[in-house]
């Protein structure tokens, strides 16, 4: 059985609640990532900030990426996705929730990030073609 553990990135690079949108960008972009978890004070997940937020609810809104802050954009509860949950259960994450990245967790403390293309090389190909149709819908 593959799990998240198996196939996520591990070391999930945080940007904290409090950074601003402008860290958020430079941190990406030295990361070579298109999203980031957002972490707070506690280092409890509390979102997550990808490039199309900053876009459109940051830039295509009108705000200062250099005082907004990612806290802002954080919403309601994470989807996440357990270490030790199968690769079937990360698919029906993704497709219940329509996310594309899903942060790994073990307990509390977030281990990785699990995204489409790691999940598309574990499943058989059926499986993935329905993801795919799944994400790329509604």
């Amino acid at each position: 059985m593959t799990t998240a553990r198996d196939i996520m990135t591990p070391d999930a690079t945080c940007i904290g609640a409090n950074d601003t949108i402008m860290e958020a960008a430079k941190k990406m972009t030295d990361l070579g990532v298109g999203a980031l978890p957002i972490c707070g004070t506690d280092q409890k997940l509390k979102g997550m900030l990808t490039d199309r937020d900053i876009v459109v609810k940051v830039l295509g809104a009108g705000k200062d990426p250099a005082t907004c802050t990612a806290g802002e954009l954080a919403q309601g509860e994470a989807v996440t996705i357990g270490a030790d949950d199968d690769a079937s259960e990360i698919l029906r994450t993704m497709t219940e929730h329509k996310v594309r990245r899903l942060p790994v967790i073990d307990g509390h403390t977030l281990v990785g990030i699990v995204a489409q293309a790691d999940v598309a090389r574990a499943l058989p190909d059926p499986q993935v073609g329905d993801l795919l149709e799944a994400l790329s819908t509604g």
